[in-house]
């Protein structure tokens, strides 16, 4: 299954305004969304320019791999609940 990653600049600026660390960094597999601190891809990858066609988050530029990803920090978000779950180690996706 193909995963995509980018990185979300709202969050970049709400932890400089907040002062806060929440993982900028997500990772986009099928319709689950995981957010991390750090990614590490173990295989082939590409980076994607598409100005004309964001994705549906907005993103412009991210990556798109096939291979396994490992995510440092990872933090799950369930949307109906708006509560988080936190991983203090490293998830495989």
């Amino acid at each position: 299954m193909k995963t995509i990653i980018h990185i979300n600049q709202h969050v970049i600026r709400s932890n400089k305004t907040h002062n806060e660390n929440e993982p900028v960094i997500t990772v986009k597999q099928g319709s689950k969304n995981t957010y991390g601190h750090e990614v590490t891809i173990d295989g082939p990858s590409k980076v994607v320019y598409s100005p004309d066609k964001p994705l549906s988050c907005g993103a412009r530029v991210w990556v798109e791999t096939e291979s396994n990803v490992t995510i440092l920090g990872a933090k799950k978000y369930e949307r109906r609940k708006n509560k988080t779950k936190t991983d203090r180690h490293a998830t495989n996706i």
